[in-house]
């Protein structure tokens, strides 16, 4: 009997591993280590989130109340999660190659940010392959391997954590914003950490505006001993036995003497001259000798605050600037993952610190057992480890050099030397204190040795300023016992004016920050780039300078939701979350105990009861005082800006001036000077009309002219000032030719044909909103910096004419190379650094991706700039390149209806 013969099921190829991580250059360094078996793609970055405008909002959701808020929160706070248009093709990519895995790993970041785009790339991808969530501190092939044998699952706390946090900033930007939108001015925006940051800064341009000076005197003097060729210094502190007030002494609101039992001596200038010119040659003698050692602990390995900090202090850049140097030395295996609030190390790395110092400083130098550093701040929670070099064998920062970018050597030295120095044996060393007088009055001087080195010779930490750096510094005084006598070579009397507290930099707002609790290290560098972005702060050197917008808005929150911006309630919204990451509270209870309240009015109740009651000209005013007639000088903050008011009076504020320098009488002046009116340069003689210099919103301008003096309807002529003119000392005939532009400065030929001949066009100078330029025909230049369109000759006109147009879409030059980074590992394309028309942007040859905004030339290395492009290219063609395309495609007639696509998009329930 015949068997019938059945098909043999052809086995499906078995797919390779697909790994996912956030960025590009982490793909490439986890690369090395994974061998042809795995695939590597990155996210780059969040994939999805809540709906960043309305037009993101899905057409079923948008007749939803909530729907702009994008988060249900009448069920259970569901946020609406959709991709955006730029992640859409990526996504696709993703989904194609997660069809086709025999397993999928999730190799984001090990802190809530990462967890939550690992839950979101599930939510989005629905893999059916297996799945395994990889976590590592860094990347290196032990640390890969690891994770590779110990994969665990998505933490949904960290991920609840994380969506709590995003939607309690929602909620609290979304909620308040628009209340300073109606009360403040449009635009504005609040921020569960944004709004304290500002607080901080404007609290302390409040103590500079209280702050009073003082002057105060002492002697200095330069002395000498005996068989010593060296000089040193000492200050008078004392007269007759009574201490000299120094700085300290000083109220710096009154700037008087503090009350105290035994107040100090206030030496004025009077006084110490006459004992100056009375002690001026007179020897003096060795009253006391102080000498007592000292030792100097090493600073504990870097967390993200303190690297920061330090970043700041030393290296001078900004927060952000640190931070992005850092991340690219983490995705490219030289350091351990950088947000961490952590100064824990581990026993590989206390171990690989260890074999290197003895090895490079010596046995001397290295402690009996290892240092072990306990985290201090308050709300320290997903700590791993410090911030410390990748692996078991230090690289030292020459061997990185070649591999990185200039800003990654100088932030790798700086992890490199910490970590060494941090177990290393403490400095020693012993202080001085030399007691000196003369007749009545006593002079000291300090003295410090170092006697052995210890960690210094690996790091010695920034101090935060001068006086501290100072106090810092070996100083070696003689050797002298009591009763000897020193020659006197100089004595001085000196005044001293006390300082106003310090403006708050990146680093000390940091620091301020972290040890109030506040916010996450981890973002930081994000929350100092809002307030400079909104134009809260401005920089003046590294100092963060508020503006009078900061004042209103910080006074609105202060006065009717002071709870907002409370230093101890924004610390316990931290802890608050933390515990939510930790599983000991509930993440609805807590969403709705913050909006709807709980015993007490949550923020929409607050939000509506304020509303009504908020005064906006109240808030938006800051008194200066009383004028000598008695009317009050404020400060406002209108809608095009800050101006002062003084009864019918107003007047702009000049750009540029900080709140601590706009007092009363500088105010008072101001006014004085702009309620003069628009000043008259004289009449002109081809119009008969005044010709005036005034200042208006966007600066100083001329105008011919005015409402009365012109036939109804007509407007005065009005030209903005050349550059190099300034209209204190601007003339009539400079108004009347700027007024008058353009100006026909010669002819030039146009260009013929054998049929019709060329004719004569004008060549025009004129002054336009980018600056002086030159136009004949269609034909258009710029008038280079220096020279004026009420000077150039037609000969040089002519020359600029003749050369090739820069910009434009005919007869563009070729970008400029500004540098030149290297070839792409993988197609081995060139790529560059080009001078674009709207600024410097990264290449290929195929994909250009610009240079984020803040972000130097200088900063750029090849990894940054391939991860630039690949997240260009990510986000699909530009969009005047799909509009493009949509024209040359041809639609299809077809019967078929036309299927329905919509935005990928997520309610959480």
């Amino acid at each position: 009997m015949a068997t019938k013969k059945t098909k043999k099921a052809k086995k499906k190829p078995k797919g390779r591993n697909l790994v996912i991580v956030e960025s590009p250059a982490k793909a490439r360094t986890i690369a090395r280590f994974l061998g042809s078996d795995y695939v590597i793609e990155a996210s780059v970055g969040h994939i999805r989130d809540l709906p960043a405008n309305a037009a993101e909002v899905p057409a079923k959701f948008k007749k939803e109340k909530w729907s702009r808020l994008g988060i249900d929160i009448e069920n259970g706070f569901a946020p609406l999660y959709v991709v955006p248009k730029t992640k859409r093709e990526h996504i696709r990519r993703l989904k194609a190659l997660v069809k086709d895995a025999s397993a999928l790993y999730l190799a984001t970041d090990e802190d809530r940010e990462g967890e939550s785009i690992s839950w979101h790339l599930l939510q989005e991808l629905k893999p059916k392959a297996e799945i395994r969530r990889l976590v590592f501190h860094e990347i290196t092939k032990k640390a890969i391997e690891e994770a590779l044998a110990n994969p665990r699952d998505i933490d949904s706390n960290l991920v609840e954590a994380q969506e709590t946090r995003r939607l309690v900033d929602r909620l609290y930007g979304y909620e308040v914003s628009p209340l300073l939108w109606k009360k403040v001015k449009p635009k504005l925006s609040a921020g569960r950490v944004q709004s304290v940051a500002v607080k901080l800064i404007v609290e302390r341009e409040r103590e500079r505006i209280r702050f009073c000076d003082a002057s105060y005197w002492d002697l200095k003097g330069k002395f000498s001993a005996q068989g010593d060729d060296s000089l040193f210094e000492a200050t008078s502190i004392t007269v007759d036995g009574k201490r000299i007030a120094i700085g300290k002494d000083f109220d710096q609101a009154t700037g008087t003497l503090k009350e105290v039992s035994a107040p100090p001596i206030h030496l004025e200038e009077k006084k110490a001259r006459e004992i100056c010119a009375r002690l001026q040659g007179k020897d003096a003698v060795v009253l006391r000798l102080e000498k007592k050692p000292y030792t100097q602990k090493p600073s504990p390995p870097f967390t993200t605050s303190t690297l920061q900090q330090e970043a700041g202090r030393k290296l001078r850049f900004t927060a952000k600037r640190a931070m992005q140097a850092a991340q690219r030395l983490y995705e490219n295996g030289f350091i351990t993952y950088m947000r961490t609030d952590s100064t824990t190390l581990s026993d590989e790395a206390i171990s690989a610190a260890r074999s290197l110092i003895n090895e490079s400083y010596g046995s001397d130098n290295l402690p009996d057992a290892p240092r072990v550093y306990r985290t201090k701040v308050k709300n320290a929670q997903e700590a791993h480890e410090a911030i410390r070099p990748a692996g078991s064998n230090f690289k030292h920062p020459k061997e990185v050099s070649d591999s990185v970018g200039a800003d990654e050597r100088r932030v790798y030295e700086l992890i490199w030397q910490r970590t060494v120095a941090c177990q290393m044996k403490d400095a020693r060393g012993h202080r001085t204190v030399l007691g000196l007088g003369i007749d009545e009055i006593e002079f000291q001087a300090t003295g410090k040795t170092i006697e052995f080195p210890g960690f210094r010779l690996a790091y010695i930490e920034s101090a935060e300023d001068a006086e501290a750096a100072l106090a810092e510094a070996e100083r070696i005084l003689p050797n002298v016992q009591e009763g000897d006598a020193v020659k006197t070579e100089e004595l001085t009397a000196d005044e001293h004016t006390t300082q106003p507290p310090a403006r708050l930099t990146e680093a000390s707002l940091i620091k301020e920050m972290e040890a109030r609790g506040i916010g996450r290290p981890s973002t930081y560098a994000s929350i100092i780039d809002t307030i400079l972005a909104r134009e809260y702060v401005y920089k003046r050197g590294s100092a963060l300078v508020p503006t009078f917008t900061a004042f209103a808005v910080t006074n609105l929150l202060e006065g009717y939701l002071p709870f907002l911006v409370n230093y101890t309630f924004t610390a316990k919204m931290e802890n608050d979350l933390d515990e939510i990451s930790n599983g000991q509270r509930d993440r609805l209870d807590y969403l709705k105990t913050f909006f709807h309240g709980n015993g007490h009015p949550g923020l929409q109740a607050t939000l509506k009861k304020v509303e009504a009651e908020i005064d906006p000209r109240q808030v938006c005013s800051i008194p200066l005082g009383n004028n000598d007639e008695g009317t009050l000088v404020e400060i406002r903050v209108g809608r095009y800006g800050p101006y002062l008011s003084c009864g019918d009076l107003r007047v702009s504020v000049p750009d540029g001036i900080a709140p601590d320098e706009l007092d009363l009488d500088r105010a008072v002046e101001l006014i004085e000077k702009g309620s003069q009116g628009p000043k008259s340069l004289g009449i002109d003689p081809d119009t008969g009309l005044n010709v005036f210099v005034k200042t208006g919103r966007f600066g100083p301008y001329f105008q011919r002219g005015d409402t009365d003096s012109l036939p109804e309807g007509e407007k005065p002529k009005m030209a903005s000032l050349l550059k190099g003119v300034e209209p204190e000392t601007a003339t009539l005939e400079e108004a009347i030719a700027t007024l008058n532009l353009p100006r026909e400065i010669g002819v030039k030929l146009t260009k013929g044909t054998d049929e019709e001949p060329g004719t004569e066009a004008p060549v025009l100078a004129a002054n336009g909103r980018f600056g002086p330029y030159l136009k004949w025909e269609k034909e258009t230049r710029s008038i280079p910096a220096g020279e004026s369109p009420l000077t150039i000759t037609l000969e040089r006109a002519m020359e600029l004419l003749a050369q090739p147009k820069t910009r434009g879409r005919s007869q563009r030059a070729a970008p400029k190379v500004l540098k030149e980074l290297g070839k792409h590992p993988d197609t081995d394309a060139e790529i560059k650094i080009l001078d674009g028309r709207y600024g410097p942007y990264c290449t290929d040859g195929k994909t250009n991706a610009s240079l984020p905004k803040g972000e130097s030339i200088e900063e750029v290395d090849l990894d940054r700039a391939l991860d630039l492009i690949a997240a260009r290219a990510a986000s699909g063609p530009s969009k005047k390149k799909r509009k493009k395309a949509a024209k040359k495609t041809v639609k299809k007639k077809t019967s078929k209806k036309k299927k329905k696509g919509g935005k990928k998009v997520s309610v959480k329930r």
